[in-house]
Formats: C-alpha cells, structure tokens, sequence
C-alpha cells in the first residue's frame, strides 16, 4: 500500500518528462530533415514540391506537438487536462476519484456526470513518478473535492 501524501500546494502542473523529449525531439529532427531535403532533392522536383516536403514534415511536427503538450493542471478551482486532441476544465466538486493501474498507460480520472478521462500528462511508464503523481492528484481531490466530505 503507498503512503498516504498530503496535497501538494496549488497551482501545480503534472507533466511527461520522456514522452515530451521524444516528441519534440523527433518534431525537430523531422522539420530539419524536410528542410535538408527539400534543399537536396534533385531535379525533377521544383519549388512547389519542395514547399510541400517542408509542409509535410511540418504536419507531422504538429502531430507530434499534440502529443508532447498534455498535461494534467491543477489550482484553487479545479483541474484541467490537457490530452492529445481535447482539453477538459472541471472544478473539484465534480472530481470523485483518480486511480492508476499498474498496467495503464495513464491514469484515469472519474467525475461526478458518469464520464471518466484519461490524463496523459502523467505517464504510467514513468512508475514511480507517475504513481507519486497520482497520490497527490488524489490527495487533491480528497482535500478540495465533495467525494472526500
């Protein structure tokens, strides 16, 4: 069983280390590869083209921006989470729980309308970080939450 964590002060910002440092690496080592190439390409290819390589590499950088924002915020009024695609506000009396298995990618978080996320800004591959992120998430919400009155 872990032990007991007392709330951490607010605001706070949970983030992925290693899956921020792949992503934006990778984003980087693929813009500047789609600039090399665009330069170096021979000549059947003309500016269009070359605008085009550099625009592609560009949408997968975005792609992979997507993946290295998440994060999971927390302060006076409630969390947000920050996923790949969407953004959820909610305020602490509508946050019941959080639980992390030891087998998820990323923990989950339940609320009072029946809908439950899950926050990709803490990394279940990231074991003793993200399990310690969790402890405070849930000491959060038993301190500012309804679910722990």
């Amino acid at each position: 069983m872990p032990e007991p964590v007392s709330p951490p002060p607010l605001p706070l910002t949970w983030r992925p280390r290693r899956g921020r440092w792949v992503a934006y690496g990778f984003a980087g080592f693929i813009v500047l590869g789609a600039i090399v190439m665009a330069i170096f390409i021979s000549e059947p290819f003309q500016l269009p083209d070359k605008i085009m390589i550099v625009a592609f590499g560009c949408g997968v950088a975005w792609v992979l921006h997507l993946l290295g924002r998440v994060r999971v915020e927390a302060d006076e009024q409630g969390i947000t989470v920050v996923n790949a695609l969407r953004t959820h506000r909610y305020t602490w009396p509508e946050v019941l729980d959080v639980t992390l298995l030891e087998s998820d990618p990323w923990p989950k978080i339940d609320f009072s309308d029946g809908l439950t996320v899950g926050a990709m800004g803490i990394q279940g591959s990231e074991k003793a970080r993200a399990r310690r992120a969790t402890a405070e998430l849930a000491a959060l919400i038993k301190a500012k939450g309804e679910a722990g009155e």
